[in-house]
């Protein structure tokens, strides 16, 4: 099994834990704030498994289908989150507000927000990791997941903390304004998870700092009036950084000279940019044709 599955893994493993931890939280106590942070942990539950799925197909090597591997697969679990938790918080917000119109006492307070404590702790021990595996592995759809659990523990510090106001000065009415907040919270988690995967799935460009490192590259190899490079485009896709340039050298050359400043360059490339694609066009710097590239 993958590193990245094993990750996976421990995700769902995690959702599962913190739900059953949460529940039990909201049915010692009936308050609606811990309801609302057990229903966000129904959502990381099936974003964990949509992103399990989704790792699963990434993984697989490139086919005659699919010349380029299948690593935008991850987007679509990160979109697919993000649509859940737009699911996840029009429930919580619906049953806030009756519950803000309708209000119930709360028992057993200290001890469901200790429960609540303890799912906290595990989801944010796992979120960290998850983030940090994701950015190691260069995976969007870890990295949506563990930043998932970390905005969860946040949810969750929120609940408990307005609840423990709750129970300290008796005023009850906080438990559904609490459980509001969450929600409106998670509308704004779920917004940043769809466009992220959006900017995934429409090729967007590198991030500048890598822009950068690869103009650096260049430069270092720029003679003028001999040698140039034009037309850098690049995107992502999953794990995989695509980098595209023309390399301009003089007329005289011998192939094999302009392929070995190529290769020097596209290795410096993947020293700095490492899971890279790099594809590299050779012109004479002398001919015009070399200027009048067609973009798409």
């Amino acid at each position: 099994m993958s590193t990245l599955k094993k990750f996976a893994w421990l995700s769902v493993a995690t959702a599962i834990v913190t739900i059953v931890l949460k529940i039990a939280a909201w049915w010692v106590t009936g308050s609606v704030g811990l309801l609302s942070d057990a229903a966000e942990s129904v959502v990381n539950l099936v974003a964990a498994a949509i992103a399990l799925g989704a790792i699963t197909v990434a993984e697989r090597p490139a086919d005659d289908d699919h010349q380029y591997g299948h690593s935008k697969a991850e987007y679509f679990s990160a979109g697919v989150e993000g649509a859940m938790i737009f699911v996840a918080a029009a429930f919580i917000l619906v049953v806030s507000v009756e519950r803000l119109i309708n209000p119930e006492p709360l028992e057993a307070l200290g001890i469901g927000l200790a429960i609540s404590v303890g799912a906290a702790v595990i989801n944010g021990v796992v979120g960290v990791a998850l983030v940090r595996a994701g950015t190691r592995h260069r995976s969007p759809t870890l990295k949506a997941d563990g930043k998932h659990l970390i905005t969860d523990v946040i949810t969750s510090v929120g609940v408990v903390a307005g609840l423990a106001l709750a129970w300290a000065t008796g005023w009850e009415v906080l438990d559904p304004i609490v459980a509001i907040g969450v929600g409106l919270n998670i509308l704004f988690i779920g917004y940043r998870l769809v466009h992220e995967s959006g900017m995934g799935l429409m090729d967007a460009t590198l991030p500048d700092e890598d822009n950068r490192a690869i103009e650096e590259v260049l430069e270092r190899h720029r003679e003028p009036g001999r040698v140039d490079f034009h037309e850098l485009r690049t995107r992502e896709s999953g794990r995989w950084r695509f980098v595209e340039f023309h390399a301009l050298v003089p007329g005289q050359w011998s192939v094999e000279r302009g392929h070995d400043l190529v290769e020097t360059v596209e290795q410096e490339i993947h020293a700095v940019l490492p899971s890279s694609h790099i594809t590299t066009h050779l012109e004479p710097i002398e001919d015009e044709r070399a200027y009048n590239d067609v973009h798409l």
